[in-house]
């Protein structure tokens, strides 16, 4: 059986004394530890939200520039396709004019020849003329 005298009162004057100590030297300490240790957390937390919102904004940056590099690219090439076409059809405008040139020429000498060979046909065929009239009628030509 439990008796109530003065040394419950004792106990219980010691229980708040020890209550009293370990809430200065213990709990109070632990506490400050604790909340030192939330709020160090609860900063990385917010510094790893920052970087990753800085890395989600540098990633659209370098997307952006990314695809006004393709856009330029795009352009510059078909501006190099533009002048080599224009280009080509320079070169194949001035090796078309070579070749009709070259063609006119060609056609000039081989008029000329065939005119000269004409010429000189008809004077070989005069003379041919004359002596084959000579061996069949058997005397020369006056």
């Amino acid at each position: 059986m439990i008796s109530l005298d003065w040394t419950l009162g004792l106990q219980f004057f010691h229980f708040i004394i020890l209550l009293i100590v370990l809430n200065k030297m213990l709990y109070r300490p632990l506490q400050k530890v604790l909340a030192e240790r939330r709020e160090a957390i609860d900063g990385s937390h917010a510094r790893a939200k920052d970087l990753e919102a800085d890395i989600e904004d540098r990633m659209q940056r370098y997307q952006q520039q990314l695809r006004e590099a393709k856009k330029v690219a795009n352009e510059e090439r078909g501006k190099l396709k533009k002048a080599a076409g224009e280009e080509e059809s320079v070169l194949l405008a001035e090796a078309h004019s070579k070749a009709s040139t070259r063609l006119q020429t060609i056609k000039s000498k081989v008029a000329e020849e065939a005119a000269e060979a004409s010429k000189t046909l008809k004077s070989e065929a005069e003379t041919l003329a004359e002596r084959i009239a000579a061996k069949v009628l058997g005397r020369e030509l006056v």
